[in-house]
């Protein structure tokens, strides 16, 4: 990422990120298919709302991964191997730690947690069997973003679309197979889940063994560096902050949508699965802008990172909106390949028609927060987006919903906190030279 044609290098980097996330979401996407088409409604919507209650579990620790991917991304722009080393075997330890407490508290305050979101009665049974399944694989997911972090840091984001594309297609195989097949129902989706991660998580982490490179992983080296820990909290736990109140806050968003009962919950959830496509092109851009940054800050390529730094943010803006534009034409046809149900379509089209054309105030706050964390500044975006997508978010939900008690006011607490989040960090963006304290600080 340091030497050649910035578009270049930052598009061949950020293609196949975005290739796997497709492929990831396909595979979210195929439970959903096929419980809608197979079992109903009611498990439509206990699989479709329970991914706001997972990114909060599990944001916070994807957050200290990018912490990681951050420090080893400068190390290896550096071409310091040796603290390197040591940053990925600490990196792995934390992993294993980690993934073992997720499933822990997964599997354990699972009905807890549903009941705090107001889940209804025809749903919460199912609800429960799907998340208890699923976080009993908790570990595979936890691993396999740990390898995912480190893959990225150095440069690489071919080898994990490979093993997205494994993971894939190995869950709709089994998805197919379990519940269209052998009629397991909802539990046969989160089976399947499972073990697509397991094959992901193991894929990478042979790899990593395997590789004959700087960053390989020794298993007799995984441990936990104490002084390299605290480097990696320090630089992680803002962006899991960030993650876990902006899950926190979507949590509360959807807690409100299930007291419109389980037909809104299965078209909002729809959606969801369509608004996840939205965040393919940002979420490729902000990890390579991240990546990028990382790198050519590391080799103190300053003039490179400024340009790096506008062609990632034009592109990640421009890609979303496309997508965006999609979606709201397309909206009643894409809800009805979920549940053709009339009243479960009108729910995800009003939400989809509600947010899509908002997009680009999504990519621009994710890609802000790309760069910035790239250059290490992970508390900015995790203040910014703790004020504007948990506090104004949860603070306008509460208030409006009892004024005006319309779904509609719930969908439109999205493309209101985006547009803030994104004036905050335009504004920063204008007032801070973020780079110059860099340099300054070297």
């Amino acid at each position: 990422m340091i030497e050649g044609k910035i578009s270049k290098k930052i598009i061949s980097f950020a293609f196949p990120i975005f290739l796997g996330n497709l492929f990831q979401q396909l595979y979210n996407v195929v439970d959903s298919l096929i419980v809608g088409n197979f079992v109903g409604k009611e498990a439509l919507a206990a699989v479709s709302s329970t991914g706001s209650l997972i990114f909060l579990i599990v944001g916070f620790l994807g957050g200290i991964f990018v912490g990681a991917s951050v420090i080893i991304s400068h190390y290896f722009g550096a071409k310091d191997k040796e603290n390197l080393s040591i940053a990925v075997h600490t990196t792995i330890a934390c992993g294993l730690i980690a993934g073992i407490i997720i499933t822990i508290i997964g599997v354990g305050f699972t009905p807890i947690f549903l009941k705090l979101m107001r889940t209804p009665d025809d749903v919460f049974r199912e609800a429960i069997i799907y998340l208890r399944i699923f976080f009993s694989g908790g570990i595979f997911m936890v691993m396999y973003n740990a390898c995912l972090g480190i893959f990225q840091a150095i440069g690489d984001s071919k080898r994990p679309l490979y093993y997205l594309i494994i993971a894939a297609i190995t869950n709709v195989v089994l998805d197919i197979l379990f519940v269209a097949g052998f009629g397991l129902g909802i539990e046969g989706a989160a089976l399947a889940t499972v073990i697509s991660q397991l094959v992901s998580a193991i894929l990478a982490f042979v790899k990593l063994t395997k590789i004959d490179d700087c960053y390989k992983i020794y298993i007799k080296k995984i441990k936990i560096d104490f002084n390299m820990l605290k480097s990696l909290l320090k630089m992680g736990i803002p962006t899991g902050v960030q993650n876990s109140v902006i899950a926190l806050a979507n949590v509360i968003v959807q807690s409100n949508i299930n007291s419109f009962g389980s037909v809104a919950m299965a078209g909002s959830g729809s959606y969801s699965k369509l608004e996840g496509f939205s965040f393919l092109p940002i979420t490729s851009f902000s990890v390579a802008l991240t990546t990028f940054i990382g790198q050519n800050l590391g080799a103190k390529k300053y003039e490179r990172v400024k340009k790096g730094a506008r062609f990632g943010l034009i592109a990640g803006v421009t890609l979303a909106e496309i997508v965006g534009i999609i979606i709201w034409i397309f909206a009643p046809v894409f809800i009805k390949i979920f549940n053709s149900e009339p009243e479960v379509v009108k729910y995800g089209v009003m939400h989809a028609r509600t947010t899509s054309l908002f997009y680009f105030l999504l990519a621009i706050s994710h890609c802000l927060s790309g760069i910035l964390r790239g250059a290490g500044k992970t508390r900015i975006p995790m203040f910014v987006m703790l004020i504007s997508w948990c506090l104004i978010r949860i603070s306008y939900i509460t208030i409006m919903v009892r004024i005006i008690p319309d779904i509609r006011v719930v969908y439109w607490a999205y493309p209101l906190t985006w547009s803030i989040s994104s004036i905050i960090f335009i504004i920063y963006n204008k007032k801070t030279n973020w780079l110059a304290s860099y340099e300054s600080s070297q």
